[in-house]
């Protein structure tokens, strides 16, 4: 059984990037730094929830994700923060955020010195056209190195489909033309092996276990027409349908591979 962790934000660091979304590093009552992605930013709610699914997914296949919690934040925090606009942010993100553990030491992912194998690669292509994670590229590969092997984070641009509620019956049956700027689609040779191995990992009771951990109070005014469980509901059918189809993306992954070769 999948649990996530509730953690008290006691302290921010310091920002991580400039940028609509402002992550930031900061401490918790349990004594380890976070990667804090707050509700009040760019993406808001949606992007929080891309990364929660995202994250357990990978997780679920065999990838190193850093640890994601819960971290909360009252409304007390970020008074004495003098930047204005950090102020703002830490203003809109009161309550419950998401947060991933901070690896101490991390470096970027650098394909000239760490070598993915085909498998991996093939696994997590397969992963970024099932979500439809545009986030992978060569300018942006979410990915560190850290203690000697390789770790994804930041997946909240996955699952795209629901900043339009209204389409996602076309969207889940739509191919992910963007697979083909993904940074590790030259070493994805074992693609078709990759869809038979990751369908097997990824069951229906899997997912929906993953879907429920998006918690009820972030979809409260996620869109009018829908509530908490109808939400969930959409986001479970979506995913499914897409690895119950996944030629619908498995084929585009191939044609883009053969185009680079």
């Amino acid at each position: 059984m999948i649990e996530i962790r509730s953690v008290q934000v006691t302290r921010y660091v310091t920002p991580l990037k400039e940028g609509g979304s402002l992550p930031a590093i900061a401490e918790a009552d349990d004594g380890f730094s976070y990667v804090v992605k707050f509700r009040g930013a760019g993406q808001g709610i949606k992007a929080l929830v891309a990364e929660l699914i995202g994250g357990e997914l990978a997780r679920v296949l065999g990838f190193k994700v850093p640890e994601i919690v819960f971290a909360n934040l009252d409304s007390s925090f970020g008074r004495t923060e003098p930047d204005e606009e950090i102020q703002d942010l830490l203003k809109a993100s009161i309550g419950e955020n998401l947060a991933l553990h901070y690896l101490s030491g991390a470096i970027t992912y650098d394909p000239a010195v760490t070598k993915v194998d085909p498998q991996t690669a093939s696994r997590l292509v397969w992963l970024d056209a099932l979500i439809t994670n545009m986030d992978r590229t060569a300018r942006n590969a979410n990915m560190l190195t850290w203690r000697g092997e390789l770790w994804l984070i930041d997946h909240g641009a996955a699952l795209y489909f629901h900043h339009n509620w209204t389409g996602h019956e076309t969207s889940k049956k739509s191919p992910f033309a963007m697979i083909k700027d993904h940074i590790l689609l030259p070493q994805a040779s074992q693609l078709e092996k990759a869809d038979e191995f990751c369908k097997k990992l990824i069951t229906a009771e899997k997912l929906w276990e993953i879907i429920q951990l998006i918690p009820d109070e972030w979809l409260q005014d996620y869109d009018p027409a829908y509530s908490p469980e109808q939400v969930k509901d959409i986001y479970f059918d979506f995913i499914w349908y897409r690895i119950q189809h996944s030629e619908i993306f498995l084929k585009t992954a191939i044609d883009a591979r053969a185009a680079l070769i």
